[in-house]
């Protein structure tokens, strides 16, 4: 597999000497100070190159801008509201840029209003470290009394919701303050979803369920599916993160069956997958070494975490947990991947190496002092990466003496 690294651009405070030194051979990145809807533009997309191909020193890097994560889709895009049309048309000449720019890869997502949701960016680990936690009750105490949706009550079992009334007694301002802060926490250079917009979003939503917004997506990946296609270029859609309905918005990527159905609507070879095992893990009936060699063929991109399920079913609580940790058996997974890319070298696919990156990690050493972006530490995801390879080597390894 191609060992790749995500980079925010010049604020991450994660360097791109840090990823050199951490061993990524390219990087993963975004124009995150773009509005959804615009245009990425050739000098703002050269520019991001330019930042990627040199070190703080000015000294060349020796790295490239391999892999999009993510092209904005719009939530006019998402519900075929607004100017929807045009941020349709937007995304397809940001697709031109980025092909004539030599980027093939694009990862996106079709999760409504929020992108990735926790409610504690640095929970204590046992061993002196913090990682990213989603707790289910701490989450019912936002949507029920911070946000105060309107229902909110009824989505939860009433065990959940009774814990989460006396969790709430026992809260400060402060402490809710800072469990809406997670919930609604962003990614550089994105405004973040105050609770006023976020109703404002929610609002937007009350007429879609899961069939139309599959539909949207569908919709969507029928308008530009064929325009990546035709430039070489290769589409990745992540999978929800939980993959579980949240504050009454569906989810529509949670499971095999979610990406069958999309696949098969619309069989481009341009239209794939991005398999994260960390957002995909956190469903205890999705069995990620099976989805990993089912859905093989239409795999573009590759996230490797693991999370530490907490309680049982759909929803549940969940941590971040080490790479070789958690619930998912990532040496399976690793197997399955490198048994794909021997399938298609022997088909002779251009596309026969997998770019991959060490999602998220725990923050660890000198993380703890640095102020990185929330699941981004330059030394946790070095360890992941470095565990990692070592399985990939070594799985590898025993295939050549077969």
């Amino acid at each position: 597999m191609r060992h790749t690294w995500r980079w925010f651009g010049p604020v991450d405070k994660v360097t791109i000497a840090d990823a050199r030194q951490a061993g990524a051979e390219g990087i993963v990145s975004a124009l995150h100070h773009v509005p959804a809807g615009e245009v990425w533009t050739p000098e703002e997309i050269a520019r991001r190159q330019r930042e990627v191909a040199t070190l703080p020193s000015e000294a060349p890097s020796g790295l490239a801008w391999e892999v999009v994560e993510s092209l904005p889709v719009s939530e006019a895009i998402k519900t075929r509201t607004g100017d929807w049309r045009r941020h349709v048309e937007a995304w397809t000449t940001s697709l031109h840029h980025l092909a004539a720019a030599g980027i093939e890869v694009v990862c996106y997502n079709f999760m409504p209003v929020l992108d990735w949701t926790r409610t504690d960016v640095t929970w204590r680990v046992a061993h002196g470290g913090t990682t990213m936690r989603f707790d289910l009750v701490d989450f019912a105490v936002f949507d029920i009394h911070v946000l105060g949706r309107a229902g909110a009550r009824d989505d939860y079992e009433p065990s959940v919701a009774r814990a989460a009334d006396d969790r709430n007694a026992t809260m400060s301002d402060a402490d809710r303050s800072r469990l809406s802060a997670a919930v609604n926490a962003g990614l550089p250079g994105e405004a973040e979803v105050g609770l006023d917009r976020l109703r404002g979003e929610l609002a937007r939503y009350a007429e879609i369920d899961a069939e139309r917004l599959r539909a949207n997506l569908i919709g969507f990946l029928e308008a530009v599916a064929p325009v990546a296609e035709s430039l070489g270029l290769r589409l990745c859609c992540h999978p929800d993160d939980p993959p579980f309905p949240l504050m009454g918005l569906p989810r529509i990527l949670s499971t095999e069956a979610d990406y069958r159905a999309i696949l098969d609507a619309v069989p481009s070879p341009a239209n794939g997958v991005t398999l994260c095992t960390g957002s995909l893990g956190a469903r205890p009936d999705n069995d990620l070494p099976g989805m990993a060699r089912r859905l093989g063929p239409r795999i573009h991109f590759v996230h490797l975490r693991n999370v530490r399920r907490e309680t049982a079913g759909v929803p549940c609580s969940f941590h971040e947990d080490e790479h070789l940790a958690g619930d998912t058996d990532m040496v399976a997974v690793i197997g399955a991947l490198l048994d794909e890319e021997a399938r298609r070298r022997a088909e002779g696919r251009r596309d026969a190496v997998l770019p991959m990156r060490p999602d998220h990690g725990q923050d660890i050493l000198d993380d703890l002092a640095r102020g990185a972006q929330p699941g981004y530490p330059a030394i946790g995801r070095l360890k992941g990466l470095a565990e990692l390879r070592g399985v990939e080597r070594a799985l590898a390894s025993v295939a050549g003496r077969r």
